[in-house]
């Protein structure tokens, strides 16, 4: 599907076919946690802060069976950040993270939206890893996130979270090829940036037709 046109921000008179996607501000992804994410913990702040914004929420998270596919240590001589293929391409190895029902796989403490409507949990095929919150990396199984915002009415996604350069840039992508109008807003995201990977990001996220915005804007 072509990428959309792009569109004017949302304001708070016209919100009702948006939603705000606020991917992965887990325990893991944060200062402490298995896999965090430089600067990950100044987002929850700016997430509660937008979503006061939004009528309709979309929260994710993470959630991995012990021995995911996606973990370093389920693959013998291997080390966190090493890239083997799998049948559905490559894959980076991680450290074992957001296992189920840990507390690492947690969303944050203080992370205070309590008129989100739904949890969008992602990566529990234990074969298959999944960045998007659209569809898992085979890129062929659906989360069933696209059929929720369809049934809502939402026609606009603006995502932020954990991280730019994985689930929130290939969620945003996967929205845009959709036909969503499609918002990243940048400054309440943050970045792993392994080997380029935020780069790369920007520039998949900018043909798939993503606008890149700024949290004072979208809440102005």
């Amino acid at each position: 599907m072509p990428a959309p046109s792009p569109a004017p921000l949302a304001t708070a008179g016209n919100r009702t076919r948006s939603a705000l996607v606020a991917v992965d501000l887990q325990v893991d992804f944060l200062p402490g946690g298995r896999l965090a994410v430089p600067g990950g913990h100044e987002v929850v702040p700016l997430a509660n802060l937008a979503a006061r914004h939004f009528p309709h929420v979309v929260l994710t998270q993470d959630w991995h069976p012990p021995g995911h596919v996606s973990f370093a240590s389920s693959h013998p001589g291997k080390a966190p950040f090493d890239e083997i293929d799998l049948p559905y391409g490559r894959q980076i190895l991680w450290p074992d993270h957001c296992v189920q029902d840990s507390e690492g796989a947690r969303l944050s403490a203080e992370l205070d939206v309590p008129h989100a409507q739904v949890v969008i949990r992602k990566g529990h095929h234990r074969t298959i890893d999944s960045y998007s919150t659209f569809y898992e990396a085979d890129r062929t199984t659906p989360t069933g996130l696209s059929g929720y915002l369809r049934d809502r009415g939402i026609d606009t996604v603006y995502l932020l979270g954990l991280a730019t350069d994985f689930c929130v840039s290939w969620s945003a992508v996967d929205a845009a090829r959709h036909g969503f109008v499609t918002h990243v807003i940048e400054d309440a995201c943050r970045a792993l940036d392994v080997d380029g990977s935020l780069a790369k990001a920007y520039a998949d996220m900018a043909s798939a037709g993503v606008q890149r915005v700024r949290l004072a804007d979208v809440i102005a």
